[in-house]
This record gives C-alpha cells, structure tokens and sequence, in this order.
C-alpha cells in the first residue's frame, strides 16, 4: 500500500485529509461551547492541515507534499470564511497549478529551477571535454539551456508541463538561445549527445539510469544535479560552493571509442 501512495502522492495526500477530519472534529467539538467560532475554525483548520501533513509523512510522501497537505485545509477555510467571492479565480488558480505542476503527480518530478553557479560549471565541464552537444532533460524554465548554448555548443531542453514548456520556448525564442521541445523524457532520443543533464528527483533515477546508459553513446556524460542513481557508484561527485551546496553526480556512459 506504502509503495502505491510514493508511486501516486496525490492518493496519499487525500487519504491524509480523509483520516484527519474525523479526528480534529471530536478534538474541537468539546469546543464548541467555550470558543467563539471563528478562533474555533482557525484552530480547527491548523490541526487539520497539521494532522494531515504528520500523515503525509508517515507515508513517506515527498517533502512538498507535507507542505501542500498543511495549507490545502487552510486555504479552503479561509475561502469560505470569505464568502460571496466568485468561483472564476479558484478555478483558474487550479489551472496554473495544473499546468506548472503536472509532473509532480505524474512523474514525482517537482519544478527544480538550476542556479547560474551550476550552469556556469556545466559550461566549464562541457569546454574541458569539448563536448558540443548537451541536453538538459526536464529543464524547467530553460535556464541551463540557454547558458549553455553558443560558443560551437548546441544545447536543447525536453520539459513536459505545458505552461513551463511554454515559458522556457518563449524565453529561448526571445535571447536566441537554445531549443525548447514538449515531450516526455522518457521518449527523448539521447543517442547523439555528448552530455544529459536532469535535475529531477530521486524517485525516477533508477530507471533514467537505464535508459541513459542503455541509449547514450560511448564516451557520453550523465550529469545528475543533487540526486544519485542507486545502487551506481558515481566517476566523480562535484559539490559546489552555492548556498545550495550543490552536488553534482558525473556518470560516464561505456568507454569512449
């Protein structure tokens, strides 16, 4: 059961809301009497959101989904407690959220964001081995990619949430850097890269590995941002000096021919 609440977190998430309530209604009803209504709900909703995300946890569900599981009671309170708002906003803040972080229930991917420091690194590695072809799988808001593109290097990026997709593509066609595609990673064609570059999560590093080292050529790099493939011992692990404290896991792939 465990493993099907880290393959679909948004089950678990509900399943942590759903089991919360019964419980911080008879813990508040007791106060019904004694509080005043509106300090009862915010405590009401505080002990659900708290409740919920200790649940969340107990299930090993990814950090940001405790977080998610706290303000989501908080939120629809506070929504109601309003009253009389029209329907059209929380509608269309569910489409950007549907349309930014379509991954994060899909593929337990969240949006990470590279810093410059890191992409600057990623620029030094790529003239060290005069790599001239780099891809960037799941590259967000295409920042690496457009630092890495030019000086004889052809850098493209495969995203697959829609509205990051398209900001990353407008961002590229505005500085004329980089190439943006829509697609699922896992469809990529890797074959004819000098470098793969993915800052994802750990839940699909196990099977990226497989692909990558299965599909990338001889003598290719596999460069994971903060997340090891399990169970593979890295050529080189790179930490850096950000206020990230970023580590960067260097996987070659065979023997360069």
């Amino acid at each position: 059961m465990l493993v099907l609440f880290r393959k679909t977190p948004i089950l678990g998430a509900l399943l942590a809301q759903v089991v919360a309530l019964p419980v911080v209604a008879a813990v508040t009803a007791p106060l019904t009497s004694s509080v005043e209504r509106l300090p009862l709900i915010a405590i009401a909703l505080l002990l659900q959101g708290a409740l919920a995300a200790l649940i969340c946890g107990l299930l090993k569900l990814p950090r940001w989904w405790l977080l998610i599981a706290f303000l989501f009671p908080i939120a629809m309170g506070s929504a109601l407690l309003v009253g009389n708002l029209p329907a059209w906003p929380f509608g269309l803040a569910f489409l950007v959220l549907a349309l930014v972080f379509s991954n994060t229930t899909r593929g337990r991917v969240p949006l990470y964001l590279t810093n410059a420091e890191t992409a600057s690194v990623l620029k030094d590695l790529m003239r060290d081995r005069s790599a001239t072809r780099v891809l960037d799988l799941g590259c967000g808001l295409g920042g690496v990619v457009r630092a890495l593109n030019g000086e004889g290097r052809k850098a493209r990026g495969v995203e697959n949430a829609p509205a990051v997709y398209l900001a990353a593509r407008f961002l590229a066609a505005v500085t004329g850097r980089g190439e943006i595609r829509r697609g699922d990673l896992w469809k990529t064609d890797v074959s004819q890269e000098d470098v793969v570059y993915a800052f994802l999560s750990p839940a699909p590093m196990a099977a990226l590995w497989q692909k990558l080292s299965t599909e990338m050529k001889p003598g290719s790099l596999f460069v994971s941002n903060s997340f090891a493939v399990p169970d593979v011992d890295p050529d080189e692990i790179w930490e850096l000096s950000d206020s990230r404290k970023t580590r960067l896991f260097l996987y070659p792939i065979g023997k360069a021919e």
